[in-house]
C-alpha cells in the first residue's frame, strides 16, 4: 500500500486551473486574462500586465456573463493590516498560526475558519451579532454544533457586535464591543460579510445597479440582469453562493445566452458547511416546514450508535431526516459529522425522486458504514407515525361506538 500527504492548497488550486484551461482549449474557448470593464453596453476593455508592460484590449460581445465573485467587505475603521487584523483573503495568502485568535462573525467563513483553528488548539473566541449561528440551517442540528463548539474550547459571544478595534500595548489587537467588553489576542480575523466584486466594472454604462453590497440582480430562471444581454451568476448575485450551484447558474446562463433549452434545476440543493465538525443540509429544515403548515415528524440516528462510527471512535453526529405526515415524504435531511457533506446526497436524491419513509425501511445498507444512519433515523420516525396512527385509529373507533 502507499501512503500519501495531504495535497497543498496552492497545488490543488493550480491543479483546478489547469483543468479549466485543458477544458477551455479542447472546446475551443478563447482566455484573455487581465482586468476587464465596460466601456459600453457591449464594449469591454481588458487590461492586462504591469508598468511599462501594461496594455489594454477591447473585446465585443453580443451576450456577456458576469461572474466575479466577491470579496471581503472591509468596513471603514477596522485597522486591517495583513498581519495582526486579517480578511480572509489576506489570510490564506499568508497562512500562520496565531497563539490566540479573535474571528469576528459566525458566518460559513468565519466558523469554518474558527473550528479550524480550534482543532489546533489555538484559543479561539467567535463574535456574532446575531442570537444564533446560521439561521438557515436546521435549529437541532446547530444546537448540536454549539455544543461541540464550547465542548472544544472556543468561546462564543453571540448578541455582540464589535464597536472597535484597537492596538494594545503589547501590539496586540483589541476588539471592543458595543457592552464595553474587550476580547485581546494575537490575531483577529475579520469574516463579517462579504461584496460583490463590482466596484471596477464600471456597470454604469450598462444601466446595471448593484445593491448596497456590490451584488447583481438578477432573473432567477434565466440569470438575465436588468439589461436582457448581460448575464450574472455566481456569488456575485449572492446567496446561496455555493461553488456547486455558481457551477449550475453559470450553466443555465450560457444555455439561454445561445438559444439552447434551459436545465432543468432541482429545487433541493445541498448546502455544505466545511467546519469541524462539518454540516450539510438539503430540503426544508424542521422549522422551515412548520412555518409553511406541513405537519412533520422527525428522526434521528446518532453516528455513535452505528457500528462504523463505534469503529471510528467517533462520539458526536447526528443524521437528522424531516418526513410529511400527510405523505409520508421525506422533506429534508440535516446531517452534522463526519463525512456530513458526502452523506447528504443519498437524501438528495430520495427527496428530488419524491421517496418517501418506506424507502428506507425497505432497503439494505451497507454494513457498516455511516450511511446506515439513514436506515436508523427512518425507524425512529417510523416508530413515532406507527404510534400516531395507531392512536387515531382508536380514537376513531372509540369515537364510533
Amino acid at each position: 500500500f502507499a501512503l500519501t500527504a495531504p495535497v497543498p492548497f496552492g497545488m490543488t488550486l493550480g491543479h483546478e486551473i489547469e483543468v479549466l484551461e485543458h477544458q477551455f482549449a479542447r472546446n475551443g474557448v478563447r482566455t484573455m486574462i487581465g482586468a476587464a470593464r465596460f466601456v459600453g453596453p457591449h464594449m469591454l476593455a481588458v487590461r492586462s500586465g504591469a508598468g511599462s508592460a501594461m496594455s489594454e484590449q477591447q473585446v465585443e460581445a453580443e451576450r456577456v456573463l458576469i461572474a466575479v465573485g466577491t470579496e471581503p467587505y472591509r468596513p471603514e475603521g477596522i485597522p486591517f493590516d495583513g498581519r495582526r487584523v486579517l480578511d480572509s483573503d489576506q489570510f490564506i495568502l499568508a497562512p500562520r498560526v496565531p497563539r490566540s485568535l479573535t474571528v469576528v462573525g459566525g458566518g460559513v467563513i468565519g466558523l469554518e475558519y474558527a473550528t479550524i483553528f480550534a482543532a489546533l488548539d489555538v484559543p479561539v473566541t467567535l463574535v456574532e451579532p446575531r442570537p444564533r449561528l446560521l439561521e438557515f440551517m436546521d435549529h437541532e442540528v446547530v444546537d448540536h454544533f454549539v455544543y461541540q463548539l464550547r465542548d472544544h474550547g472556543m468561546t462564543l459571544r453571540l448578541s455582540s457586535e464589535v464597536d472597535r478595534i484597537e492596538l494594545g500595548d503589547d501590539d496586540c489587537p483589541v476588539c471592543v464591543l458595543s457592552d464595553g467588553r474587550e476580547l485581546r489576542s494575537e490575531m483577529v480575523l475579520y469574516t463579517a460579510g462579504r461584496r460583490g466584486a463590482t466596484a471596477s466594472l464600471n456597470l454604469g454604462v450598462t444601466g446595471i445597479e448593484p445593491d448596497e453590497r456590490g451584488r447583481i440582480r438578477v432573473d432567477p430562471a434565466t440569470f438575465q440582469t436588468s439589461a436582457a444581454h448581460i448575464y450574472a451568476a455566481g456569488d456575485v448575485i449572492g446567496w446561496p453562493s455555493l461553488a456547486s450551484t455558481s457551477m449550475e447558474q453559470g450553466r443555465a446562463a450560457a444555455c439561454h445566452a445561445f438559444d439552447q433549452p434551459l436545465p432543468k434545476s432541482g429545487a433541493n440543493f445541498p448546502i455544505g458547511i466545511y467546519a469541524v465538525p462539518e454540516l450539510s443540509s438539503v430540503g426544508l429544515t424542521e422549522e422551515e416546514a412548520r412555518r409553511r403548515g406541513v405537519a412533520v415528524e422527525c428522526g434521528i440516528a446518532r453516528f455513535r450508535e452505528t457500528s462504523r462510527g463505534h469503529i471510528m471512535g467517533v462520539e458526536s453526529g447526528i443524521v437528522k431526516l424531516v418526513f410529511d405526515l400527510a405523505t409520508r415524504r421525506l422533506l429534508g435531511v440535516h446531517i452534522i459529522g463526519e463525512g456530513a457533506t458526502e452523506l447528504v446526497h443519498i437524501g438528495q436524491a430520495v427527496i428530488e425522486l419524491g421517496g418517501t419513509i418506506d424507502y428506507f425501511i425497505d432497503n439494505s445498507f451497507n454494513y457498516p458504514t455511516l450511511a446506515e444512519g439513514y436506515k436508523v433515523a427512518a425507524l425512529d420516525a417510523w416508530n413515532r407515525l406507527r404510534h400516531r396512527e395507531g392512536a387515531v385509529l382508536a380514537f376513531r373507533g372509540r369515537a364510533a361506538g
